[in-house]
Formats: C-alpha cells, structure tokens, sequence
C-alpha cells in the first residue's frame, strides 16, 4: 500500500532561487539511502543580477550529491579545484565523504532561454564510507542507459533497476532514473529494492483511483507494486533503495553520529574545509542555530 504521499514546501536555495523541497520530510526522513531532494524552476528569465541565482561555496560531509539537469546549465566549482558545466541530461556526482565545499553558478544569461530547472538529490554514505575522501565525476547522456516501451521512456541516472545498470558508482544499493510517460501509459516500479517512491515533476497520474500531481512524492511499502497510469504526458524521478540507517542531518551536514555534526560546523568556521580554489572570493558563512540556511533544513534532526 502507499506509505506516504509528501507535499514540497517551498525553501530558498539563494538570494533569487525558490525550490521544491520533497525530502527530508517529518514524517518521511529518507527513502532508501536518499536524505534530500530539491527541484528548483523552471527560471525562464534572467534577474537584474544573474549573480543573484548563484549559490556561494558551501560545504559538505558525510553525503553525496546528485545532481540533474531538465533544462539551463550550471557551473561547479568545488574543493578538489574540479570546473564543470551541467547540462541537461548530464549528472554531477560529487562525494562529500569527510568534507569538500562547491558552488554552483549560473553565468550564462542564455542558458535561461529555454528555462533552468534541475534536481538535486543528496544520497547518505553507509558508515564504513563517511570519511572517504572526497571525489567528483560528470556523466554525459551516452553513458546512461535509456529504456522505451509503448508510452514509456527513462533514464537510469544511477545504481540499477528494471534490469539496467551503469558505471555511476554508488556506495550502497539504490536506483534514480528519469521517466517520461506519454498519456495513457502504465507503469510500475521497481521490484528490486526494499524503499521505492517517486516524484512528479510535471503531469499528472493515477494509482489506485486517486490523481496524483506536480509536486508530490509517493512513497510505497516494502513489496507493494502499484499500478501507475499517466493521466496526460508526465515526468517523473523514480528513487530508492536499501536503508543505511539513523542519521542527523544540519545544514549541509550529514552524519551518523551527532558529534561528527558539531565537528563539521567547527572545521567550516576555522576554514579547515577548503574553498574552491577557482571560486574562493565569497562563501556562506556557517548559519546560527534555528535560522534556515540555503541548502539544508536548520537544525540537527534523527533521520530514520
């Protein structure tokens, strides 16, 4: 049966983006190993100052991020002194382990013509992989694997299901992939994992006589395999996978253990997480307890 269906919130990423904010949700932390998602746009005009979209080198531990382009590009620049361009299709990789920091930067005024819209998903590390060192890789399109049916069309953009795999490697076992559905398609998910859901980017569909629509995440119990049916043609990110368990998540933060937390937030205000050395003239500076900064909910919490 369907566990829980989450409503995005709305949260502030920079001074002029406005995102979804799917997960975490109170009453929903994680899905699979999967503790965040943002979608923001799209952005189909350009502010009176482009900078004003950026978001400035932050930092991260603990977590990997995901992130997926509909539409727009946008420029990283992190710690290990990796420069990258996003664009649609392509995925952002990038391992935070025991601590990098990145910037994401939207320089080109006509990257918005045809409207910005990305993800961003933050996956959890199993324990034995939280103080890895920190690692970054882009996927191009070609190097992930597409499937088509009658209606159906998707992208596996990590880890494996329906029978598809690709060389992204992952830390625990997961699926993420990109669905499009033509109206009157019909769809199910995954069997291959214990923690599935998905989100609707855009559409609308119908499972078990209820519509569902942009905005919202399905979550489903272990074993349940729902009938999806598009309503009119539909978007949809498809995650999940196997639990890594408890964790607490600050800010950018994310960690197992509570004191690994207040560590983090000691080494970013004594500039022991480097910035990015192309990109090191601004930065934000750690957020006060019970504010909420860009990027992340604003207090500690147990994620389960």
């Amino acid at each position: 049966m369907l566990d829980i269906v989450i409503d995005a919130r709305e949260a502030a990423i920079s001074e002029a983006v406005r995102v979804k904010r799917i997960l975490p949700f109170r009453q929903r932390r994680m899905v699979g190993p999967f503790i965040f998602m943002d979608h923001a746009g799209p952005i189909s005009e350009a502010p009176p100052q482009l900078g004003s979209l950026d978001v400035l080198p932050h930092p991260h531990i603990g977590l990997s991020t995901v992130s997926y382009l509909f539409g727009g590009q946008v420029t990283h620049r992190d710690s290990l002194g990796v420069e990258q361009i996003i664009r649609p299709g392509e995925v952002n990789w990038m391992t935070a382990g025991s601590g990098i920091a990145h910037s994401e930067r939207f320089e080109d005024p006509a990257a918005l013509a045809g409207g910005l819209e990305m993800i961003q998903t933050w996956v959890a590390l199993p324990e034995k992989d939280e103080e890895s060192n920190p690692s970054f890789n882009n996927y191009k399109p070609e190097q992930l694997p597409i499937f088509t049916d009658t209606g159906v069309w998707m992208r596996l953009i990590a880890g494996n299901a329906y029978g598809l795999r690709n060389e992204v490697p992952t830390a625990s076992p997961l699926f993420y992939m990109h669905v499009v559905l033509q109206s009157g398609a019909h769809f199910g998910l995954p069997k291959e994992h214990s923690e599935r859901g998905f989100y609707i980017v855009k559409g609308s569909v119908d499972v078990a006589g209820v519509t569902y629509r942009p905005g919202q995440m399905l979550v489903f119990n272990r074993g349940v395999d729902p009938l999806i049916k598009a309503k009119e043609d539909t978007t949809l990110m498809m995650l999940g996978g196997e639990p890594v368990g408890e964790r607490f998540i600050w800010w950018n933060f994310v960690s197992s253990r509570r004191e690994r937390i207040e560590q983090a937030k000691e080494d970013w205000k004594q500039g022991r997480i480097i910035l990015p050395p192309n990109d090191n003239h601004d930065f934000i500076p750690l957020p006060k307890d019970n504010s909420k900064p860009a990027g992340g909910p604003p207090r500690p919490e147990p994620l389960s």
